[in-house]
């Protein structure tokens, strides 16, 4: 079973305006909810510093992986953004 892992790290720059704009967090989190709805999203972690993401996609593509991960509203706040193709072995 394929799944894709993405690693999400925020910059410091951008953690400073999600922190200052409350709308930014509960509009982000529709999309992962929506998401986890659909299938398309098996989990979804936060670091405790909440500078860091893991999401893990099933179902999907690399390409409409890059795809929904760059309409997020949190998007132009990521430094850096990677893609793992992983086989599931359990």
């Amino acid at each position: 079973m394929n799944r894709i892992l993405v690693l999400i790290s925020l910059s410091d720059s951008g953690i400073q305006t999600i922190i200052s704009t409350p709308d930014l967090p509960k509009r982000e989190m529709e999309f992962v909810n929506q998401w986890k709805q659909e299938g398309i999203l098996e989990s979804f972690f936060i670091s405790v510093s909440k500078k860091e993401a893991v999401l893990i996609f099933q179902n999907v593509d690399e390409a409409k992986t890059k795809e929904l991960i760059e309409i997020l509203p949190y998007y132009p706040y990521m430094a850096k953004v990677e893609y793992h193709n992983l086989n599931k072995q359990f």
